[in-house]
């Protein structure tokens, strides 16, 4: 039987296919659903972990950053007092000493003299200048960097035979005009196998930064 239906142009045909009772439309099975989940489920996770470690590596960049900019405004300011931090004497000069994690102060040698509070009688020495610059210094490293640690020394061998940065000082020439300024603070582990607390890497190894103070601005005071 010619199935047909009438319009004004004459009869339409329908196609064989639309009358046909035992054909089927084909669609996606459950299984190839799944199948498709899975695989997109997997690009996701790879995108999630890549998106992970860019930003872990965007947090250890800054706080890299932020160090060499700290060490940097320290050097400026035994520069600017070159009277004080060109002494390579501890006692002398405030600008020195190591720093542990957790005690980032000037202990009993901490002086506001610098404060808005005190702009009346201000600082009554260039020994009180350095004090004060050097307290409220630590107290931004403390705040800025986790689990900070510094050392400020005139070293001769800042750098062990592999080339490593070292935290101890090796006593430098009375005459020797280069301090070094070193930092570290607790980061991120660069081994990917490491969970946990073993994930992360504190300073109490090695130094991550070592800004040196330059004897020759420091002498000119530039």
């Amino acid at each position: 039987m010619n199935a047909s239906v009438f319009s004004r142009r004459g009869p339409l045909r329908c196609p064989k296919r639309l009358l046909d009772p035992g054909r089927r439309q084909r669609g996606l099975s459950l299984v190839e659903v799944l199948v498709a989940i899975v695989v997109l489920s997997f690009g996701l996770l790879g995108m999630v972990g890549m998106q992970a470690f860019s930003l872990q590596a965007t947090q250890q960049a800054r706080l890299q950053g932020r160090a060499a900019s700290l060490a940097r405004e320290l050097a400026e300011m035994m520069r600017g007092n070159k009277v004080v931090g060109t002494v390579n004497d501890a006692t002398n000069n405030p600008y020195l000493g190591a720093f542990a994690v957790g005690s980032l102060s000037m202990g009993s040698n901490a002086s506001y003299c610098l404060n808005v509070g005190n702009a009346s009688s201000g600082c009554s020495s260039v020994l009180e200048v350095a004090k004060a610059e050097m307290t409220d210094w630590l107290a931004r490293v403390d705040m800025e960097l986790p689990g900070a640690r510094v050392s400020v020394c005139f070293d001769a061998a800042p750098y062990d035979a592999s080339g490593m940065p070292v935290w101890s000082c090796t006593a430098a020439s009375a005459d020797q005009t280069t301090a070094v300024i070193k930092i570290g603070w607790t980061r991120a582990s660069t081994d990917n196998s490491k969970t946990d607390s073993s994930a992360l890497e504190n300073a109490s190894t090695a130094p991550y930064l070592i800004f040196p103070v330059t004897s020759g601005n420091a002498a000119s005071g530039t």
